[in-house]
């Protein structure tokens, strides 16, 4: 058993669960992750029953002017600290099984690509990831981690497209579903600042995951909101996952509450 003390907000759909009490969030028959959400504020005073929860976060938070691009690496949660990764990693593997066809949307460095490459892969040679970058420069760092941390054979599961995130439907062979679609929205770590993910594209994403993801799958979403125009991304996220049918999604929203401007981690589960 993994006892995670974090402060963090979790959402479902558009509701805010406040909770002092441990949360199992990914059993499993041999162990299990156990949470504590933390709250330390009391709920605001005064609120009108009109507000929900989402109306209170865009107001006291969302609406903050975002800091200058030079300044944004310094005010986002590092996504390579053991916890966020550990925990991320958790929740795709209680998902993808071997064998499977998953997608990295935004490669950037290639640690996703090279995570879930692990998770798919099989002594039979099954299992197939595909990854997507509009940036030159990310598809050959993905490449060259892959060339120095897995067999040609394995290397070879992983077929890499110069293509924006919102043509994924594009790469893939006709009627294929995908267990595992995953994002990372922002910008690509130690490059240009000034290319990142945008709003527009990024709910094409969205559309073409949710409809290529098959019964029992995730999409996945870290939203950096540390740059300009990372606020309206993650508004744009927010409002998709709130039009989803509850009957048919589980949509989850985790973030740190000490850390103003730490990424968002979104699932997005298509139930069986």
């Amino acid at each position: 058993m993994l006892a995670v003390a974090v402060p963090v907000r979790l959402r479902f759909g558009a509701h805010l669960l406040g909770i002092h009490k441990p949360l199992t969030v990914i059993p499993t028959s041999s162990s299990s992750t156990r949470c504590f959400f933390l709250f330390p504020s009391p709920p605001p005073r005064n609120v009108s029953l009109r507000q929900t929860p989402r109306d209170l976060f865009r107001r006291n938070v969302s609406q903050t002017a975002a800091p200058a691009a030079s300044d944004s690496v310094s005010v986002s949660f590092p996504k390579d600290s053991p916890l966020f990764v550990s925990f991320l990693n958790r929740v795709w593997k209680h998902v993808v099984q071997k064998g499977d066809t998953v997608i990295d949307a935004t490669c950037g460095n290639g640690h996703d690509t090279l995570a879930m490459l692990k998770m798919v892969a099989d002594e039979s040679g099954k299992g197939s990831v595909y990854g997507l970058d509009i940036q030159e420069a990310a598809l050959q760092k993905t490449s060259s981690l892959l060339e120095d941390s897995v067999t040609p054979n394995e290397k070879g599961l992983v077929k890499l497209f110069s293509k924006c995130h919102s043509k994924m439907h594009e790469v893939l062979p006709r009627n294929t579903s995908v267990r595992l679609v995953a994002f990372n929205l922002g910008y690509l770590p130690w490059g240009d600042k000034t290319l990142t993910t945008r709003s527009d594209t990024t709910l094409k994403a969205l559309e073409a995951a949710k409809g290529i993801l098959m019964d029992g799958g995730l999409i996945s979403l870290v939203v950096y909101v540390g740059h300009p125009g990372g606020w309206e991304e993650l508004k744009t996220v927010q409002d998709f996952i709130t039009k989803l049918p509850v009957e048919t999604w589980i949509c989850s929203e985790f973030q740190t509450v000490n850390r103003s401007w730490s990424p968002v981690l979104v699932f997005i589960f298509k139930r069986c």
